[in-house]
């Protein structure tokens, strides 16, 4: 099954590419030249009815956490080349054993699913899950069995267009749950540390990689632009998602981003801008535009808190794709099971990448 999906999405990315009316010279297309369909929150699975239910007597605003995703490995198959890891700090693990969610749940005398049988959340090290206590069934709890599941996706579909990862790392704190342990520039490296213990140099597009001779990252992306897309096949990139606070904690550890596995959402004109990280493009539409004219990669989303899907309303996504931004992520690839909706996010004939609009 693995190899029909893995013929499946290279055929697909192939067609999308000759069937262009573009006139563009494929072995001149680079990483920044294609547009690509995400998830956010990509490991997610979705809180457990009654638990939910609790949830929103409590709080309308939960409805925003009514949705789910299918295993990482499945949306690789399916097309998509973004994904978003949420990691919490854990050095010594343990510390998010036993959510509270599920005492939540054995007080209504029901008794919850099972959850982390085999005991990963006791291990030392980044976690994956969207919030603590409420929110907390992933489908990779361990930010390295994730990496494994894509490395091991990659081995089997050699061919692949480069998947492009943005991580948050999680540490508000909020009401009545436990306080996370903060990202310090230590644990901000361990990030980089994790990712090397699974991928090698080879596997990923780094800052240093992009940057090449050039002084600064930011003068290499306008002046030389991105590397060639067959270039950079197989290869994952990773882009911290965060605001200035952890991003300047993260670049501590390095020099001009010199060894760093991470690119940082700065703003331009920091020698160390490349990647963006811009939510909203109907809002930003006018600035995306420039920003991807110039040689920036943007990360943007198409819908946001079930918002979209609960309206079947495309004007995020259309506008989202007009702008050129490179990545666009939804909840709603595949449509809703949760809610009555007929919200899909995908390209034409439902392809999930696409060579964007070139001026």
């Amino acid at each position: 099954m693995k190899l029909i999906y893995s013929i499946l999405s290279l055929i697909s990315f192939n067609l999308i590419l000759f069937n262009s009316n573009q006139n563009i010279e494929l072995n001149k297309i680079k990483l920044n030249d294609i547009q690509v369909i995400g998830s956010h929150n990509s490991y997610k699975i979705k809180i457990e009815k009654p638990l939910f239910n609790y949830l929103l007597e409590k709080n309308s605003s939960i409805s925003a956490l009514e949705y789910e995703h299918i295993p990482l490995t499945e949306q690789l198959n399916l097309g998509l080349r973004g994904l978003e890891l949420d990691v919490f700090n854990d050095p010594k693990g343990s510390y998010y054993s036993n959510p509270q969610g599920l005492d939540i749940l054995k007080s209504m005398d029901i008794e919850p699913m099972p959850f982390d049988v085999e005991k990963k959340l006791q291990t030392p090290g980044l976690k994956v899950f969207h919030i603590q206590e409420i929110d907390f069934r992933s489908h990779q709890l361990l930010f390295k069995d994730a990496l494994k599941e894509l490395k091991e996706w990659s081995e089997v579909n050699v061919g692949h267009s480069p998947i492009i990862i943005t991580i948050n790392t999680k540490d508000g704190e909020i009401a009545q749950t436990r306080k996370p342990i903060p990202f310090s520039a230590e644990a901000l490296l361990s990030i980089d540390e994790e990712i090397l213990e699974v991928f090698s140099q080879k596997s990923l597009i780094t800052p240093d990689l992009v940057r090449g001779d050039f002084e600064t990252l930011e003068k290499a992306i306008l002046a030389n632009g991105w590397p060639l897309l067959n270039e950079v096949k197989n290869k994952f990139l990773f882009v911290l998602d965060e605001g200035a606070e952890k991003t300047n904690r993260y670049l501590s550890n390095f020099s001009n981003l010199k060894g760093a596995v991470l690119f940082v959402n700065v703003e331009e004109g920091n020698q160390n801008a490349a990647f963006r990280i811009i939510n909203n493009p109907i809002e930003n539409i006018d600035k995306i535009k420039k920003l991807v004219a110039s040689g920036y990669m943007i990360r943007t989303r198409a819908d946001a808190d079930t918002k979209e899907a609960r309206n079947n309303d495309f004007k995020q996504f259309e506008i989202a794709k007009a702008s050129g931004a490179q990545i666009i992520t939804t909840d709603y690839y595949l449509p809703s099971k949760l809610f009555k909706s007929n919200y899909k996010v995908s390209f034409d004939n439902s392809f999930y990448e696409r060579i964007r609009k070139l001026d």
